[in-house]
């Protein structure tokens, strides 16, 4: 599930590492606890990924949704 989510975090992106964080909370705390996006709980309307969490959703929406 969490891979996912991650995947289509990416398919969100803007501003260069920013994406619209309307997805599950728990999936969304989930992947911030292992450090790939920003915390959700705040007033911003997107999560931001650090630099291990964008490679990762890059590779994971390839994965799941190819090219």
């Amino acid at each position: 599930m969490d891979r996912a989510v991650l995947a289509l975090l990416y398919l969100g992106l803007h501003d260069g590492d920013r994406a619209w964080k309307s997805f599950d909370w728990s999936a969304l705390d989930r992947l911030h606890a292992q450090g790939l996006i920003s915390d959700p709980a705040s007033r911003a309307k997107s999560v931001r990924f650090t630099e291990d969490g964008l490679e990762l959703a890059r590779a994971r929406f390839h994965e799941l949704f190819g090219d």
